[in-house]
């Protein structure tokens, strides 16, 4: 048979996207799989308008697929955080519809962020379906019909490839959106051949060139889950941004592969829930990049490079604020050092228990990392 895969996707006030990403997944041409969408507490119709796709009262419309009428309607299981924190549900029940005909509703309270809102998705998955592996798929994605089985067909010959992207490409231009993403040792990042046209030009490159996999769409394997062996898979107190460099980089400290499947197609809108650069965006990013270098880097290495990455973020921030005529930007910056220093306790036990399971060095993580800064790049780009 066939490896399960739980498909989490994590919608908040995003209905029109996640219902059109929703009709492709149903597309998708493998027979093993369950959807697990998790509303993260939406405050317009999301819930009214996805029942009513499910139904098929609502026909979506794409230029990358044709609406199909004849899966509806699809049953939803709805569990509220609670009900679905306990796990006991009649799984037999629900498997007994076929994949493309059924969804797991998961209503959250509040907006618990993208890194809690897939926890509870993913522990959900492990305590009911007991999948093999989990897609983590963004609402803002269409995929291709052929993406999961191509995904899981990459995974089959190496059992230490713990996170496979697909080539990620623009919903709108089908220009390259990422190709897996790129790192500097100071924890700034750039997508991989980003706007640029898609000729096969990094089709050869699936293990090197990039440091981690994008969050957008990535394949997990249970066997890292099982070795990170903790209640939360992604660090909650990231909430957004860096959730999944974070992820990427334990993934390498426990010895495991990131890798970059080609041949499988997703196309992402980008920016649909945070919107595009905003002072609030940096404040997420700043915070949670910082928090990632103090939890991962050994100390030797992070008595220099936090420095120095902190003096980038203010030049950055005071560049922004400057060109944007809007001092939010350098407010925001210093408002993330000041949360990083008030939860300095609560990083220092995260990074504890990393240091302690890590099976490989700082030199072995630095050859993935890029040994220039991108932030100091896009500050002179803009003032020259």
């Amino acid at each position: 048979m066939s490896p399960l895969v739980a498909i989490v996707i994590l919608n908040w006030n995003g209905w029109q996207d996640t219902i059109e990403c929703l009709e492709s997944v149903f597309h998708v041409i493998y027979p093993n799989y369950a959807v697990i969408l998790v509303d993260n507490g939406s405050e317009d119709i999301s819930l009214k308008k996805i029942r009513a796709y499910c139904v098929g009262d609502i026909q979506t419309e794409s230029s990358l697929f044709k609406y199909d009428l004849k899966n509806k309607p699809i049953k939803i299981f709805e569990f509220s955080r609670e009900e679905a924190g306990i796990g006991k549900i009649d799984i037999d029940r629900i498997e007994q519809i076929p994949p493309n005909k059924r969804m797991i509703l998961i209503k959250n309270e509040q907006n618990f962020g993208f890194a809690e809102g897939n926890n509870i998705g993913i522990f959900f998955a492990l305590r009911t379906i007991d999948p093999d592996f989990i897609l983590l798929l963004n609402n803002d994605t269409v995929v291709d019909p052929n993406f999961l089985r191509i995904l899981i067909d990459g995974t089959q010959n190496d059992e230490r490839i713990a996170l496979i992207q697909p080539k990620i490409l623009n919903h709108s231009t089908k220009m390259i959106d990422n190709t897996g993403i790129m790192c500097d040792i100071f924890g700034a990042t750039k997508a991989r051949g980003e706007y640029e046209e898609d000729i096969g030009q990094f089709d050869h490159l699936k293990t090197t060139g990039f440091f981690y996999a994008s969050g957008a769409c990535v394949l997990v394997s249970k066997t890292l889950i099982q070795e990170k062996n903790s209640r939360e898979f992604f660090d909650k107190q990231l909430f957004a941004y860096h959730d999944d460099v974070d992820l990427s980089w334990e993934a390498r400290l426990l010895g495991f592969k990131v890798v970059y499947c080609p041949q499988s197609i997703c196309y992402h809108k980008g920016s649909r829930t945070a919107g595009f650069f905003n002072p609030y965006k940096y404040h997420l990013v700043v915070k949670n990049r910082n928090r990632v270098l103090i939890k991962n880097y050994y100390l030797k290495n992070l008595l220099w490079i936090l420095p120095f990455t902190i003096l980038c973020e203010i030049t950055h921030s005071l560049a922004d604020a400057f060109f944007q005529r809007n001092n939010n930007y350098f407010l925001a910056f210093c408002q993330a050092i000041l949360w990083n220093i008030k939860n300095i306790k609560n990083t220092l036990k995260y990074r504890k228990d990393i240091q302690m399971k890590r099976k490989v060095g700082d030199r072995e993580i630095m050859k993935h990392l890029l040994f220039r800064s991108i932030e100091l790049d896009l500050v002179i780009r803009k003032i020259f």
